[in-house]
């Protein structure tokens, strides 16, 4: 058996940032990953990071290299009937973005980690969050088939979407919101340079398209398919020739093509869970939030999560208090609702919702409104570089009231 002061389940992004800041802190943790490291830090994701991640990752003592290769962005472009329009984000908030692909972060985490002997257990099957709702939980896995028990002051659920943290919660503890999109994202990665300096979201009558990078010499592209569609029935030819066809004729013409080598299609759905705390388990990143792609705001979601966490951490242990632990779920909440709107909304501004002319003519008047109005453009720039923290008129889904940590027997 063996004794920390708070057990991780997953060693995504979130899971490994938010060991190593406790580890900075002098706050002893363990992280508990089903997969092998390799299948981890083999796995493609995006990489739009706000700054307020991007100052998250430096204070976790893993920033160097984003800060050597990442690439500051400070605007993108709307494009849409044959034009495009530039979103200032530096002029309109004074910030910017960075691109730096998320399994390059999760290669500075693990190598961060894993420098720490013990720090991280890979390949634990069957992981098991134990009585979470007493001041003594635990955490079991299997590992060798060998069944091993991790004894913890504190669990944090950092396993997305399909972990066990929030599916051990009973279901009428916990409440559940979700939207689910008509269509997907097909997204091809190639080693061509990429089309413009900043990313290009393009509304287009055959449907969205998106122009990203990883690099300066590495592009990642999307266009908007049916769900029924697989990866099979668009080959390189298909894609470009689709892409291009969704951008105007200035951008087009500059698209440079080469072979893929990553296809793949993903579903877009927004998913929220209420609360985000149950006892002395606190659910992190995808296993409490999904938001469709759009506004690249998954990551950036998660790091605050973590953020959040971390601070709550930090100052039960250095000064026993635990009010920023019991108020972890409401703030974070209060963030995620807001992004969930802005990726929403930008998702159905941006996407070919249906064939109703009408709403296709109203999205082009409001792709109009916002290139030519300063107020517009500000408020899509401010919620594009990222929201602050607030527990303003934020109202729960809690089954019941929360105990303050303290109060837990």
């Amino acid at each position: 058996m063996r004794t920390t002061q708070v057990a991780i389940i997953g060693a995504g992004p979130s899971g490994l940032l938010l060991s190593q800041l406790l580890s900075r802190a002098g706050i002893d943790s363990i992280v508990l990953e089903r997969q092998s490291r390799e299948h981890v830090q083999g796995r493609i994701r995006a990489g739009l990071l706000e700054w307020g991640t991007v100052e998250l990752l430096n204070e976790a003592g893993v920033g160097a290299r984003m800060m050597r290769e990442g690439l500051v962005h400070d605007g993108f472009d709307l494009a849409f009937a044959g034009r495009h329009h530039r979103i200032d984000l530096k002029r309109l908030t004074g910030r910017s973005v960075l691109v730096y692909g998320q399994t390059e972060i999760q290669k500075d985490l693990i190598e961060a980690r894993t420098a720490e002997p013990g720090a991280v257990v890979w390949e634990a099957l069957d992981v098991a969050p134990r009585d979470w709702d007493s001041a003594r939980p635990s955490v079991s896995y299997i590992q060798d088939d060998v069944r091993h028990e991790v004894r913890c002051d504190f669990i944090a659920g950092c396993d997305g979407y399909h972990g066990i943290s929030r599916a051990s919660v009973p279901r009428e503890r916990i409440r559940l919101y979700e939207r689910t999109y008509p269509f997907g994202w097909l997204g091809v990665m190639a080693d061509v340079r990429p089309l413009h300096e900043e990313l290009v979201y393009a509304n287009h009558e055959r449907g969205f398209a998106l122009c990203s990078m990883r690099s300066r010499t590495r592009s990642r592209y999307y266009v908007q398919c049916p769900l029924a569609d697989t990866v099979e029935q668009w080959p390189d030819e298909r894609f470009w020739e689709e892409l291009r066809a969704r951008l105007p004729s200035t951008y087009a013409a500059r698209l440079i093509t080469g072979p893929s080598i990553d296809k793949s299609i993903a579903p877009l759905r927004s998913f929220v869970t209420e609360p985000m705390r149950f006892g002395r388990m606190f659910l992190v990143g995808d296993a409490a939030h999904i938001v469709p792609p759009t506004g690249a705001k998954g990551l950036n979601l998660a790091a605050a999560d973590v953020r959040l966490l971390s601070q709550g951490f930090t100052d039960f242990y250095r000064q026993g208090r635990a009010t920023l632990l019991d108020e972890y779920s409401e703030r974070a909440l209060a963030r995620v609702w807001k992004a969930t709107r802005f990726s929403w909304w930008f998702t159905a501004l941006t996407h070919r919702i249906s064939d109703d002319a009408f709403a296709n003519r109203l999205q082009l008047a409001e792709l109009s409104y916002l290139a030519e109005s300063e107020a517009g453009s500000r408020t899509m720039a401010e919620n594009y570089v990222g929201l602050g923290f607030s527990c303003s008129h934020h109202i729960s889904g809690a089954a019941r009231p929360l105990p303050s940590v303290a109060q837990l027997p």
